[in-house]
């Protein structure tokens, strides 16, 4: 047998044997299912906040002090004028009253009201409008304010409030994706690859320790080049990952028929620049190597630690490096053509981020090509470099060390 298929050979054994000695174990079934917490604690604070939305619905209003005549002027003008605001940005209701003898003490009375929130109140004439609001960055009181000014114009040209023109709105496709369907394309690939990066690369840094604590590793060693069991390790958790991907994926399918109507035609404006089937090729490629990128990184580190409380000591510098790698590639993509892109599509550890948000914001292939080229060559160095620190740092069989200088 040949050196290549021998080495190749004794990688997948490793590679099987972690396999089956992480899958074949009751705690998996644990793994897997461990989304379910997540799914479960979103839904509580879902629940949690929908509770307080409805108990406040309806309790915040703003508020005009106005005679009839100025009322129903402003009622009129809020009628044409709400629709044509985003109806996201949760504009109250608009309510009037009668002035009593002070109206800037009945202002300040409904603005300081326990039962209702009133953000913001207007009182006085239409021409010289008075405006009171207790938040320092408030909208309703420039929305009041343009009432005011809609209601005086009406009031002078005459107009009963009647529409003047009958628009038709005519929906039309486009012909090319846009620049926001595109950021959102990629702003979800880089999300999702980091949460599915953080959830499984990080089961990577306790393999080793494992292996230390109960000398299989001085004979694996022995046995097998240390480059095949670190390449063999990683190959045996990304087997791991890609079972617990494909269980969820399916759980996804089976599930995506309850997705309400107004959620799905959202999510079917993300739409990626090079198309569908290439993203969605280039995405399993990047997860690929960065998951391969950041467990070796992982495995490397880990090797070094003997003990769970050491490992734990691990978790949050290993937290804090995949949150730097997302947040660079976070800000490659609102800035694609700056040097902080080219510098995350560079970087090795943060390259399958970014590449991956710009193979949904750019249609052009050779750059794929070529960074996965760049980051398999990391994955060889990278798997190379912590096989000679865990030689000498650990097994402390890498030759005598060199020296600065020699005795005389």
């Amino acid at each position: 047998m040949s050196a290549p298929a021998k080495l190749i050979r004794q990688t997948l054994t490793i590679a099987r044997r972690d396999f089956t000695a992480t899958v074949m174990t009751p705690m998996f079934l644990l793994f897997l299912l461990a989304p379910l917490l997540f799914i479960g604690f979103g839904l509580m604070g879902s629940l949690g906040a929908m509770t307080v939305g409805q108990g406040a619905e309806g309790k915040e209003k703003i508020y005009a002090i106005a005679t009839p005549d100025d009322a129903a002027r402003l009622l009129a003008a809020d009628a044409r004028v709400r629709p044509a605001v985003a109806t996201d940005r949760g504009l109250p209701p608009l309510a009037t009253i009668a002035p009593a003898a002070d109206p800037a003490a009945q202002a300040r009375a409904l603005l300081s009201n326990p039962d209702i929130d009133v953000p913001s109140v207007l009182y006085g004439p239409l021409d010289r409008p008075q405006l009171i609001h207790a938040n320092p960055a408030s909208t309703t009181v420039k929305y009041l304010a343009v009432l005011a000014e809609q209601a005086q114009r009406d009031r002078r040209t005459g107009l009963s409030g009647a529409p003047l023109s009958r628009p038709t709105f005519t929906r039309v496709a486009r012909d090319s994706t846009s620049l926001g369907e595109k950021s959102a394309a990629g702003t979800f690939a880089v999300v999702t690859l980091f949460v599915v990066t953080l959830m499984l690369a990080g089961q990577a840094v306790g393999t080793m320790a494992e292996e230390r604590s109960n000398k299989v590793i001085e004979v694996l060693a022995a046995a097998v080049p240390l480059e095949s069991v670190f390449l063999g390790k990683l190959i045996g958790m990304f087997g791991v990952a890609i079972l617990f991907l494909a269980f969820w994926v399916a759980v996804g399918i089976n599930v995506g028929a309850l997705i309400p109507p107004d959620l799905a035609q959202g999510l079917s404006g993300i739409a990626p620049a090079i198309g569908f089937p290439g993203f969605a090729l280039l995405y399993i490629l990047y997860f690929t190597l960065a998951y391969m990128l950041l467990g070796s990184v992982f495995l490397t580190v880990g090797a070094q630690a003997s003990t769970p409380r050491e490992i734990q000591m691990l978790s949050l510098p290993i937290t804090i490096f995949q949150m730097a790698m997302f947040g660079f590639a976070l800000a490659a993509i609102g800035r694609p053509d700056s040097w902080i892109a080219t510098a995350a599509e560079l970087f090795p550890f943060s390259s399958p981020f970014a590449m991956a948000g710009r193979a949904a914001t750019s249609a052009a292939i050779w750059p794929h090509v070529a960074a996965l080229a760049w980051q398999l060559l990391w994955v060889a160095i990278t798997i190379s470099v912590g096989a000679r620190l865990f030689r000498r740092g650990v097994l402390q069989s890498a030759g005598p060390k060199w020296k600065w200088f020699k005795r005389g």
